[in-house]
């Protein structure tokens, strides 16, 4: 005697719900209309284990040695009617499978500078996918011809076949096999897509940069991807942005960092440089005193803020170059400006300082 709950996969003490969510899930992988035909038998056992399982009195005798009493009294039974609530109908009751499908859907890349992405721009992306067949216009058929109704399955699309088993007579219904369920044939294939509806080709297609869009990004595109076969409707288009690498700005979100160097005499005495931003070159105001490190922030001239008005900012990281190679004179001067300034300093050894010097020449050395 077969072993139902092994069939179903569940243990013994399983509860209905438990039955039936086994069932349902074992159903929908199994039944030919989806699995194909090889599948049959396969689906006649779970139909079989579950009519003993889902019903008390029949799995209670079941349990108790028998295989479910009266319900092998050799009535008919259409497994194919059974399992509609799942499906939909059966293959007969749905009609014929049509030919047109959508399309898939494509993902293309679009390098993007930041200057693009702050405000926005409108690009051209070249893509290779399916487009509509312009020989058949994705009737598949050579011009001058046109589908045939399929003689065996009469364009039902399907066939049904019958089994005797446990059950008695288990009837189904599977795709047809001349028509591969189309209940139509194509006698003369267009030769230019070969009987597809539709060819491989490139296509060159103008993309708007949305402005403030980030680096991995992707935008949708509705029915500009590949045609589906058989004159099917077109899939979706996704466009990821890639942001290319700006030569001294970086982005942080919608603000932008950038550095610049100064001269040591420059920080401490300030000045005003130029720099380059996203609007073109910017003078800023470097005020005196300003320490190595130091951040200036520039309202307004970072990234458009996607889906909102404004954008954000540029800061400005100060570094300060302290001057190397100084001359006897340099050296003379910043020397004079510590003695000025009351700074201590311990002259390192091979480069003595201007109170050493000093005393050298009173020497007369």
């Amino acid at each position: 005697m077969a072993d139902y709950y092994e069939i179903l996969g569940v243990e013994r003490d399983a509860s209905a719900e438990e039955i039936k969510r086994a069932y349902r899930k074992l159903a929908r992988k199994l039944h030919p209309d989806v699995a194909g035909p090889d599948a049959e038998d396969r689906f006649k056992e779970v139909t079989v284990a579950y009519e003993i399982l889902s019903d008390p009195q029949k799995r209670q005798q079941y349990d108790l040695g028998g295989e479910g009493g009266d319900f092998f009294g050799g009535m008919g039974f259409d497994a194919a009617d059974l399992f509609s609530t799942f499906f939909g109908g059966t293959a007969a009751q749905r009609g014929p499978v049509p030919r047109g499908r959508r399309g898939q859907d494509s993902l293309a890349t679009l390098d993007v500078t930041l200057e693009e992405v702050t405000f926005g721009a409108e690009k051209e992306v070249k893509i290779n996918t399916a487009i509509k067949c312009s020989k058949c216009e994705g009737s598949c058929c050579e011009p001058g011809t046109s589908l045939r109704t399929c003689g065996t399955c009469g364009g039902s699309g399907s066939q049904m076949r019958q089994a005797r088993t446990l059950l008695g007579m288990v009837q189904t219904s599977v795709p047809c096999s001349t028509c591969a369920g189309h209940g139509t044939i194509i006698e003369t294939p267009c030769g230019e897509c070969a009987g597809e509806g539709r060819v491989r080709s490139s296509r060159t297609l103008k993309v708007d940069v949305p402005a403030g869009v980030e680096h991995g990004t992707r935008l949708r595109l509705s029915g500009q991807g590949e045609a589906g076969p058989g004159g099917g409707p077109n899939g979706d288009l996704y466009i990821e942005f890639h942001e290319l690498r700006h030569p001294t700005l970086r982005r942080r979100g919608d603000d932008v960092h950038t550095q610049i160097t100064v001269p040591m005499t420059a920080a401490a005495l300030g000045t005003v440089v130029e720099i380059e931003t996203l609007d073109g070159m910017k003078e800023v105001n470097i005020n005196a005193g300003t320490q190595p490190g130091a951040s200036i922030r520039l309202s307004g001239l970072g990234v458009t803020h996607l889906n909102r008005r404004g954008r954000g900012d540029l800061h400005v990281l100060v570094d300060v170059a302290v001057p190397t190679g100084l001359n006897e004179e340099q050296r003379e001067l910043l020397e004079k400006l510590a003695e000025v300034r009351g700074e201590e300093r311990k002259a390192p050894a091979g480069h003595p300082g201007i109170f050493s010097k000093l005393r050298d020449k009173l020497a007369g050395n």
